[in-house]
């Protein structure tokens, strides 16, 4: 009888990607704790695409070829569903969040949410980032050595409550920020992170216990980000250019406004979306650009071409060379290391192999940044790769892809390419690191091990 299930069981495997063979519970220890050995494992193992089994979620087919991931990110969006694959972030965003929708909520969310991201819009918000930056930087010293994540994280988290709330500074900017870096901390480390992994361990069990803390800054910052929305209803101002403002002016296809709770949801959604990871990819970017003496004397010569003061914000962010070291920056070691999960609704063919419903698709962001065959050398940082050649799509993904990509991308890059741009061309700065950086765990996210230390040797 043992014998006839064990052949049903490798028939039933037959047109299955090879599936690793780790227990779940190793699988899912080593993923959280090591993911980018364990992705660089697997892959080495078992190849372009395998099944990943980790505890609490369905089998994961993971897949980092081109081809693979062309098929999902252009399939019918109707195949796939984001639960319970993504409800991980429930938690941060809330039910009501575009990450966590699906079908035609989707599709009619991402369509209100789309504006205030593209265009003329943009304009404004680039004086806005060059202004925060320079407030931030000018604080630091000549000899100062200071961690470039926390500075980073300033400035985003200056860009995010100022360009998406629309708030001034006062008493109530001062309180969500408090709050929200109160809240941020709750998962700062792996082990804290495993909280957000595993359902189990979400028991509020008082202020002191690791999630009663999370729920209590959590509901601190749901009050105050309230009394921001009806403050704003009550005292409507259609020239103000603020995200949130443009929000509640929104109406979908049935002249209907967003809710108090859905306006909630998306604007933490775009608190842990756009704070955290632009925070990281521009402390990463100032790593390379110290580690390597060639690629911040390249950058410097162009940025030195213009004038970075007097330059449109839009022409700054079309600088080549500074395109291709926030683009090879993002390959290196993205932000985050999966493109949101898709849950199959029905069987499906990926790359010749039939994926059974209820199986989770992964795309794998890093393990397709590192296949050698589309980036030769790919563990060193090389910009230049994206001057000689445009890569797909499916090739380069450091925001997703398909109807699931970043709505966010062209804020975040734009913000990206101002800061740098501002930094450089005020500051100099040396590496105050002996050893090379290596990526850790921070929440979902993956940012450098020591934050990057640096030493500003004074001014260009």
């Amino acid at each position: 009888m043992i014998l006839l299930q064990e052949n049903f069981l490798n028939q039933s495997d037959n047109n299955l990607p090879p599936r690793i063979r780790e227990p779940k519970l190793l699988q899912i220890f080593w993923g959280l704790l090591q993911q980018k050995d364990y992705l660089e494992t697997m892959a080495k193992r078992y190849g372009d695409i395998f099944i990943g089994e980790f505890a609490g979620f369905p089998s994961s087919v993971v897949i980092s070829h081109p081809q693979g991931i062309q098929e999902i990110f252009t399939a019918d969006a109707k195949l796939f569903a984001t639960a319970p694959g993504n409800s991980i972030m429930e938690p941060l965003v809330g039910t009501n969040s575009l990450l966590l929708l699906d079908g035609d909520r989707h599709i009619q969310r991402r369509k209100l949410l789309m504006p205030p991201f593209h265009g003329e819009r943009m304009r404004a918000y680039g004086n806005l980032m060059c202004d925060i930056t320079d407030r931030v930087m000018s604080k630091l010293k000549v000899e100062q050595t200071f961690i470039a994540r926390e500075s980073m994280q300033e400035i985003s988290m200056t860009v995010i409550l100022k360009a998406v709330f629309g708030l001034q500074e006062g008493e109530r900017y001062e309180k969500i920020k408090i709050a929200l870096i109160d809240m941020l901390k709750s998962f700062n480390t792996p082990l804290k992170t495993m909280f957000l992994f595993l359902k189990v361990l979400q028991h509020d069990l008082g202020s002191l216990s690791p999630w009663g803390y999370f729920i209590r800054q959590r509901e601190a910052l749901d009050k105050l980000i309230y009394q921001e929305i009806q403050e704003r209803r009550n005292q409507p101002d259609s020239s103000r250019e603020d995200i949130l403002n443009l929000l509640l002016s929104a109406r979908d296809d049935a002249n209907q406004p967003m809710s108090d709770v859905e306006l909630r949801d998306e604007l933490m959604s775009m608190l842990f979306a756009g704070h955290e990871t632009i925070a990281t990819a521009l402390s990463w970017a100032l790593y390379w650009i110290h580690s390597l003496p060639e690629v911040r004397k390249k950058l410097l010569q162009e940025l030195k071409s213009i004038d970075v003061e007097r330059t449109e914000s839009t022409e700054i962010a079309k600088l080549p060379y500074l395109n291709a070291v926030c683009s090879e920056t993002l390959r290196m070691y993205p932000v985050v290391f999966f493109t949101q999960v898709r849950i199959l609704q029905t069987s499906m063919q990926v790359m010749g192999y039939e994926i059974p419903k209820g199986m989770m698709l992964t795309p794998c962001i890093y393990l397709a940044h590192h296949r050698p065959d589309i980036y030769p050398e790919p563990k060193k940082f090389k910009p230049e790769r994206f001057l000689e050649r445009q890569f797909s799509p499916y090739e380069y993904l450091p925001f997703g892809g398909g109807n699931r990509r970043c709505l966010g991308m062209a804020f975040a890059l734009f913000e990206m390419k101002l800061v740098l741009a501002t930094i450089l061309s005020h500051y100099s700065f040396t590496l105050a690191e002996s050893s090379p950086v290596l990526p850790a765990r921070r929440g979902l996210t993956f940012a450098p091990s020591s934050g990057v230390r640096l030493m500003v040797r004074g001014c260009q």
